[in-house]
């Protein structure tokens, strides 16, 4: 692995925090001395309105409800203010453009992904180090590789990205969908895969869709109706499968599930068994649980067959064989575990355990005839190989302390590839021998990073009602623990999502320069299966920002940092959590860095899908208790007039239609009105951006550069 630099030869952040690690008297600088030494803020005047909503009785005021029309001249005069202010204060920080270089230095190397299989090629993505875009290549064995799509020909500006791309069984044909501006909002384009040429017109407005070919008839697609008025606001909440058949019109395609007034469904999704021989349905009125449907494409004019007609579970097929299904599900399993049925009589009283339930969280994933059963142990990967019988062959050694990608492929496959990373160990592609069991490396990370300088710890601290939580530290070797070394606290805690160890550029540049990198497992994830998930959602969500509070007091308490060199961050519903513990602890932490938060809880589910995040959170509409409890939290509620807040920095995107950016707005213009402390409180809009995926590489690095350079400068780093 390439030995990195040193950041002192490099120019820039390490000379800036060994001047806040040193001995010196300013390393000691309390909050007040440091908040002397601040940049001169004039926020722009945002106009108050006099809109007031009712709840159970109850008046709120919402002065800044204007904000919501992102269409209105108005709304984008105030962004362009907010941004003036932003940028004109990011501008006087002097080694923000060293940072930015550094940035750019350790992320210019090559990335390649694993390689797979689709008819008579091998593809792979691929960026040669800076390109906004990977680059999906291909190549015939033995044969040069050549470019197959090249999304940073998309745009001018790398903003319209590739959103995913499907093939044909035989791999004769390809469907890709593009997003343009980072937008959920997709258009599918058709080709020949032989010859690259487009094939027919392209499909427009489709959202929250794979693309799930049947033979090379067409294949299956899923997307709501075009919401009236903004498309990037507008509630959506109709979803449909449809089926288009290559050589018609988007206008005739059939619906396949969904859009009945009878039954509404957030999110519907279609995909075909391997063999082709089913299409699975599945059907949710959130993010949690969903119905489950099969249709024997085998038999012409078969009617879909329920499996579940409830939403109590998270429940999938993972494969057909033989007549018989195998699924994947939680319901009476919290911690899931596999069953197989048969697909002529698929209801739950048929199904027998396949691979039982465990103390752990399950996933599961496929390749060369068997099943590869990974289990995550305080968040830690670990995996084992079962044949089909449902005999367990091995447990496969991996490489070291982190997560695994799934060992995955197709059935014929005799090679299968996975990956392995950790916060400090750049990812590594693997080559897995499913008959040995053997794994050899296929590609080592390029990256300008020598992981053997660093440690990472996991430790548990208590909560506050006695939860045992795990958290991640990382950070260089041999770092002085003397209450002073600048720090990012990171978590999400909701919806099921299970932060595991992972290695990124950015998180590199921030702990080669002496910085600390910490992760909270908070309740309300998935790291310990669907009772660590309800104990963090709706009237027990307040665990979440006890979990990250006591996160916050263990790296305090243990002497890693201070509250004077603590950042929080966290970004969509980790955006909710910063701003949550932020209002509700402002002393406990110097920065506050929300991105993309939902930070406006009594009106969350009246933007886009924001209706079907009720499993998590509830609505102000479904109770009295809900709206008293949602209100109680909601950060856009509980700035309060003549509190010294931490320095905040609000990230979103204009045209961010998942977590709209009318949340940040507000919450920015509120927080705006009522600092008391000299703090800055600032918004960072990007334009031309959504919610973060496919976001171009040069915009990734613009956007750190200024979230390091303010956080370090309101943690007292004022020269180089």
């Amino acid at each position: 692995m390439k030995k990195t630099p040193t950041l002192v030869a490099a120019g820039v952040l390490a000379t800036m925090l060994m001047g806040c690690n040193s001995d010196s008297a300013s390393k000691q600088s309390s909050a007040a001395e440091l908040a002397t030494d601040v940049i001169t803020v004039q926020y722009p005047q945002t106009r108050k309105d006099d809109t007031v909503d009712t709840y159970f009785g109850d008046q709120v005021a919402d002065p800044y409800r204007w904000l919501e029309d992102d269409m209105s001249d108005e709304t984008a005069a105030w962004v362009k203010a907010e941004n003036a202010v932003t940028f004109g204060y990011l501008d006087q920080i002097p080694y923000r453009d060293a940072l930015k270089d550094k940035l750019t230095d350790i992320w210019n190397y090559e990335k390649v992904g694993a390689p797979f299989k689709e008819g008579k090629y091998t593809y792979f993505y691929k960026n040669d180090g800076l390109q906004n875009q990977y680059v999906v290549y291909r190549q015939l064995d033995g044969g040069e590789p050549e470019v197959f799509l090249d999304p940073n020909k998309f745009s001018e500006d790398g903003t319209t990205s590739l959103a995913g791309l499907s093939f044909s069984k035989d791999g004769s044909l390809a469907a890709y969908s593009i997003s343009e501006g980072g937008s959920d909002w997709r258009k599918i384009i058709v080709i020949n895969a032989e010859t690259k040429e487009q094939i027919e017109d392209t499909l427009v407005d489709v959202k929250f869709s794979g693309i799930s070919w049947q033979g090379t008839e067409g294949f299956y697609y899923s997307s709501y109706d075009k919401p009236e008025g903004s498309e990037l606001s507008a509630k959506t909440d109709q979803h449909k499968l449809y089926f288009h058949k290559l050589g018609t019109k988007q206008s005739d395609d059939k619906v396949i599930f969904g859009g009945t007034d009878a039954e509404k469904h957030r999110y519907v999704g279609g995909y075909l068994t391997e063999d082709e021989k089913f299409l699975v349905v599945t059907a949710s009125v959130s993010t949690s649980g969903n119905k489950l449907f099969i249709k024997d494409l085998s038999k012409p004019g078969s009617k879909l067959v329920t499996v579940l007609d409830h939403t109590n579970s998270d429940t999938y097929v993972f494969d057909h064989q033989d007549g018989k299904l195998m699924l994947v599900t939680n319901l009476d399993a919290p911690n899931k575990k596999m069953v197989i049925v048969d697909a002529a009589a698929p209801g739950v009283e048929n199904w027998t355990d396949f691979i039982a339930e465990t103390e752990h969280v399950l996933s599961a994933s496929g390749g060369a005839g068997y099943i590869f059963a990974e289990y995550m142990v305080d968040a830690i990967s670990k995996v084992y190989q079962y044949d089909y019988s449902g005999k367990k062959v091995r447990e496969i050694a991996l490489p070291g302390v982190g997560s695994s990608s799934a060992i995955s492929g197709k059935k014929e496959a005799t090679t299968l590839y996975y990956s392995f990373t950790n916060y400090k160990t750049p990812g590594t592609i693997y080559a897995f021998e499913p008959k040995a069991g053997e794994s050899s490396v296929y590609r080592k990370s390029g990256a300008k990073f020598d992981a053997d300088k660093f440690e990472s710890k996991q430790v548990f601290y208590t909560s506050k009602d006695g939860t045992k939580v795990p958290m991640i530290i990382t950070h260089k070797k041999g770092l002085k623990l003397d209450g002073t070394n600048p720090t990012i606290l990171y978590g999400y805690g909701g919806f099921n999502v299970s932060l595991t160890p992972s290695f990124s550029v950015t998180r590199a540049v921030w702990m080669e320069a002496g910085g600390i990198y910490a992760v909270a497992n908070l309740r309300g994830g998935g790291e310990y299966g669907k009772k660590w998930h309800n104990a963090g959602t709706q009237m027990n969500k307040q665990n979440v920002f006890d979990d990250f509070i006591a996160a916050a007091e263990y790296l305090i308490a243990e002497n890693y940092t201070s509250s004077d060199y603590l950042a929080t961050m966290g970004g969509s519903n980790g955006g909710l959590l910063v701003g949550a513990v932020m209002t509700q602890r402002p002393e406990l932490q110097r920065v506050a860095l929300p991105a993309v938060g939902v930070l406006d809880m009594l009106r969350y589910h009246t933007f886009t899908a924001g209706a079907g995040w009720a499993y998590d959170y509830g609505t102000s509409e479904q109770s009295k208790e809900m709206y008293e409890y949602l209100k109680g939290y909601s950060p856009l509620h509980n700035v309060k007039a003549g509190v010294s807040y931490p320095a905040t920095m609000i990230t979103t995107g204009d045209h961010d239609d998942r977590v709209v950016p009318a949340h940040s707005f507000k919450f920015a213009a509120e927080l705006q009105a009522k600092q008391a402390g000299p703090l800055p409180t600032l918004i960072r809009i990007e334009t031309n951006a959504g919610h973060g995926a496919g976001t171009p590489v040069s915009k990734t690095i613009d956007q750190y550069a200024d979230i390091f350079a303010f956080t370090l400068w309101n943690m007292g780093v004022k020269n180089l």
